[in-house]
C-alpha cells in the first residue's frame, strides 16, 4: 500500500471509528493498535516520537512513513523538514536511512554477487534487474568503480514474478558455476545457460522492497542512504568523497 492510499484509507477508517485514543496506557502502543485496526493488512514496524513536538513517526513494513498526533486523530504524509543553521534537513529521509542501514546490516551480504575492489574504500549495495537498460549501463562501469576503490555487491531485484524471464534469468546467473562471468554475459544481452538451484533471488527481492526499492538500479550506501537510478561512476565516487 503506498503512502497516499494508506492516508486515504486511514482517514476514512478513523472517521468510522470516531473516538480518539484513550489517555491511559502507552502512546506508542495505542497508535499501533489504532492504525492496525483502522487499516487491515498494515504491518507497523516502529512508532516513536518525531523531532517535531507533538508528532509521532510511524514506519510500516513497506518502507512508508507517516506522522500522527498522539491521539491518533490526525495523520500527515510526506517528508518532515527541519530548518538548521546550515540549511534545510530532511528528517524523514534521515530516519529512513537509519532504518535501511539496520535492515541491510541484519541481512548481511550472504548470497550477493560481488565485484570487489582491490583497494576497497567503500561498498555499495546495488539492487539490480538483469534486463534493466540503466542497470546494464551501470554494470558497464563496475570496473571503473572498482578502480575508484568501490566494491559492488549485487542484490537481486528482478522486476517480474518468479515465472517470468527476468526472474528466471537472474536465477540462472546466480546458479552458474562462475557467477561473475554469467552476470557479465547477461548484462551484455548474451544468452546464459539455464540453471536452477536453491537461491536467494526471491529473498533479496523482498529485502529490496523492505528497504524502499521501487525501481532499478537502486544503490544503497553504507550509511543507509539510497541513490535511485543510474549515476556515472565518477559522480558516484565524488559523492562518496573518494575524488
Amino acid at each position: 500500500m503506498n503512502v497516499k492510499r494508506f492516508f486515504m484509507v486511514a482517514v476514512m477508517a478513523a472517521s468510522v471509528l470516531g473516538s480518539p485514543f484513550s489517555v491511559a496506557g502507552d502512546v506508542e502502543d495505542s497508535i499501533t493498535e489504532r492504525l492496525s485496526s483502522s487499516v487491515p493488512g498494515l504491518k507497523i514496524t516502529s512508532v516513536r516520537e518525531s523531532q517535531a513536538k507533538g508528532l509521532y513517526e510511524v514506519q510500516s513494513n513497506n518502507g512508508d512513513t507517516i506522522y500522527t498526533t498522539s491521539d491518533g486523530q490526525y495523520l500527515l504524509t510526506g517528508d518532515l523538514l527541519k530548518i538548521t543553521p546550515s540549511g534545510i534537513a530532511n528528517v524523514t529521509e534521515a530516519a529512513k536511512a537509519g532504518e535501511r542501514r539496520s535492515t541491510m546490516d541484519s541481512y548481511g551480504d550472504e548470497g550477493v554477487i560481488s565485484y570487489k575492489a582491490s583497494n576497497e574504500k567503500a561498498v555499495i549495495s546495488v539492487f539490480t534487474d538483469i534486463n534493466c537498460p540503466y542497470c546494464r549501463k551501470l554494470h558497464d562501469e563496475v570496473s571503473q568503480l572498482n578502480d575508484y576503490g568501490i566494491t559492488v555487491n549485487y542484490y537481486a531485484f528482478p522486476r517480474s514474478n518468479p515465472r517470468q524471464p527476468s526472474f528466471v534469468k537472474y536465477v540462472s546467473v546466480w546458479c552458474a558455476e562462475d557467477q561473475q562471468s554469467a552476470m557479465d554475459s547477461a548484462k551484455a544481452g548474451k544468452t546464459v545457460k539455464a540453471a536452477t538451484c536453491d537461491n536467494p533471488v526471491l529473498k533479496q527481492s523482498q529485502l529490496g522492497t523492505r528497504v524502499g526499492v521501487t525501481g532499478t538500479p537502486a544503490i544503497v550506501l553504507e550509511d543507509g542512504n539510497i541513490v535511485r537510478g543510474y549515476v556515472p561512476a565518477k559522480n558516484l565516487a565524488e559523492g562518496l568523497g573518494l575524488l
